[in-house]
Order: C-alpha cells, then sequence, then structure tokens
C-alpha cells in the first residue's frame, strides 16, 4: 500500500475535468505542473511512505484520506514530537498526491485548519532555523584550507561562491563551468533553474572581486575552472585518487547537495585539528542566510539584496535574517541617553 501511494503516476487523472486525457503532451505539461521541483518530489515520496505505512498499520484509508484520518496522522506527529515545518510538509505532500490523482484534498479542510492551528500553538512557531556565520569566521575556514591541492581549490570556490552569490545548494549542484561568464567588472552566473524559477527563465546573479585575493569568489573560483580543465560539464565534482600518493584528480561526478552540506559543516564547524566547535552548527543554509544578514547589517536595501537572492518579498529577507540576538541587534543601545 504504501509503495503504491508514493508512486507518482505516468498521467495524472482527470482532475475534475478532461485535461489529462485531451492529449499526450497535455497530460506531460499537467504532470509537470503539479509535480514541482525534483528535490521537492523526492521529499514527498519519503513522506507519503510514511502516511502509507500509518495508514496501513492502522486500518485507515490513504487514498481518498478523509480530513479524520489526516487529522490523526497529523496529531499523531505532533505527539512524537515533529517539527511544525515537518508536519507541514507532511500534509503537502498529501495534498499533492490527491491532486495527482485527482481526488479531492481533504488537507485544506477548515476542520483540519483548526487541529493545525492547534498544533501550532502547541508546538510553537519558531522553527529550527540556519544560522548565519560572520564574514571573519568565513575568512578563518578559508585560511584552514590547504589551496595546495585539489580538494582545498574545490572547497575553497564552493563556499566563496556560495556565500558570494547567496546560493542555495541546489543551484550550487547545479551549475555547470559554460553556465559562468568572467568579465573585468564581475563573474555573471547564469542560473538555468532556481527553486523560484521552476520555469527556467534566464536568471543571473553577479559575484564580485573582492581586494583580497585569497578571498576573492570571482578569482577562487576562476583558479577551480583552471584545476577542472574543460570548458562544459559540472562545476563542483567528486574527487578520485591519482597515480601519485595523497594526489586527487576532479571527475565528472557531479557533487550531491548532501555532500555540498557535509562539506560546508566540516569546513565551518571543525578546528585546525579537526575537532568540532561545540558552539557552531552552520550548514550549507548558512551560506545563504549569511549573505542576507551581512548585507543588511550593511545597510544595503531589500531591493539591492533580492536582486541576488531572487527573493520575491521584502518579508522574504525579514525571515531568512538572523538578526535575533535582542543584545546585538537592538535600537535600544543607541538612544542617547
Amino acid at each position: 500500500m504504501s509503495t503504491e501511494l508514493a508512486r507518482i503516476p505516468d498521467q495524472p487523472q482527470a482532475l475534475g475535468s478532461q485535461l489529462a486525457t485531451a492529449a499526450d503532451n497535455v497530460a506531460r505539461y499537467l504532470k509537470l505542473g503539479l509535480e514541482g521541483a525534483d528535490n521537492t518530489v523526492l521529499a514527498y515520496s519519503a513522506d507519503l511512505k510514511s502516511f502509507g505505512l500509518y495508514c496501513e498499520t492502522n486500518g485507515l484509508c490513504p487514498l481518498p484520506a478523509d480530513v479524520a484520518t489526516v487529522a490523526r496522522y497529523a496529531a499523531d506527529l505532533a505527539d512524537i514530537p515533529r517539527k511544525l515545518s515537518t508536519i507541514k510538509r507532511h500534509l503537502a505532500a498529501i495534498h499533492k498526491h490527491h491532486q495527482l490523482r485527482g481526488y479531492p484534498s481533504p488537507v485544506h479542510a477548515d476542520e483540519l485548519a483548526i487541529v493545525l492551528d492547534g498544533i501550532t500553538r502547541a508546538l510553537g512557531k519558531r522553527q529550527k532555523q540556519a544560522p548565519a556565520f560572520t564574514v571573519e569566521e568565513l575568512k578563518e575556514s578559508i585560511r584552514r584550507l590547504d589551496v595546495t591541492t585539489t580538494a582545498g581549490l574545490r572547497d575553497r570556490a564552493l563556499l566563496l561562491l556560495g556565500f558570494a552569490g547567496a546560493f542555495r545548494r541546489s543551484e550550487l549542484v547545479a551549475l555547470n563551468v559554460e553556465h559562468l561568464e568572467f568579465t573585468e567588472r564581475a563573474l555573471i552566473v547564469h542560473l538555468p533553474k532556481s527553486k523560484t524559477n521552476q520555469a527556467g527563465e534566464a536568471e543571473d546573479k553577479a559575484v564580485f572581486y573582492a581586494s583580497t585575493a585569497s578571498f576573492c569568489p570571482v578569482r577562487c573560483t576562476r583558479a577551480w575552472v583552471q584545476q577542472l580543465n574543460r570548458s562544459t560539464g559540472p562545476l563542483f565534482v567528486s574527487l578520485k585518487r591519482g597515480k601519485v600518493k595523497g594526489e586527487a584528480l576532479p571527475t565528472q561526478k557531479r557533487l550531491s547537495a548532501l555532500r555540498v552540506n557535509g562539506l560546508v559543516q566540516l569546513h565551518l564547524n571543525h578546528d585546525e585539528e579537526g575537532f568540532k566547535i561545540p558552539e557552531k552548527n552552520y550548514s550549507a543554509h548558512s551560506l545563504r542566510v549569511s549573505f542576507i544578514t551581512v548585507s543588511v547589517l550593511r545597510g544595503q536595501s531589500n531591493r539591492f539584496i533580492k536582486n541576488q537572492t531572487k527573493q520575491k518579498t521584502d518579508a522574504m529577507i525579514d525571515r531568512y535574517s538572523r538578526l535575533d540576538d535582542v543584545v546585538s541587534f537592538n535600537a535600544a543601545q543607541n538612544l542617547g541617553l
């Protein structure tokens, strides 16, 4: 039951109309529109398996599911407890699957909304978020890299480009060498697609030169491209052992988003001896939130920030900036008393 629930159908059901059966190409585009991004499909599949097993264990019908079933599932997730964001993702997966199968979704029912409000009050709205590092912390991690090695060159470019370009890790791993345009003023990165740009419309980011070469995202990215010694293909790739002992050579295999997260954690959360620093818990998402936080603290306008992050609203800037330290970031310290 759970396997069937998690499988995305080759052709969506009619959704109350004849669109899905009108023509093959219509059905294909309808399916793409319903599915969304590849990463979202993978996350939803795991959540649907969980829901399927839950229904099987409790003798409930997963498809079509009624409001009571989904409410019970959400309540049990809250009792475990799961994070509010996780519960909402599970509900989104159930909603999407009902859409794909052509059934009315129980997820947006008023009764379920009331239950979810209660869960929100119980769990609290504050979600665990990736912290923001300072520019000096980033520089310290760069200084610890051995840039005489292939791994050091790659990881330096990954950290600096990820931060200066406010990249999501999914965007970093999707970059190809041919997406980079080096100019006298800046490095222009032509994004083929992003989380907020699923249609694949032209979308560019500009990454600028820094005064210090070892911390310059443009020069360091160029150095990595030269190490790759090719003009096309994945930008950030895994490494393999060479014939010389200790030598590492670039492969054609694109880094995974999970590996990018691991590299950020390795370099930003550990000291020179490789020991974990207890108070540091940075992740790949910290590259993006740190760009926003640093930019806000330096007085950059929301419009300028959004030009790089590609976020649509000012509210997203407020959400991503990590300025919740009541002592460090408070207008009350500058009242002139």
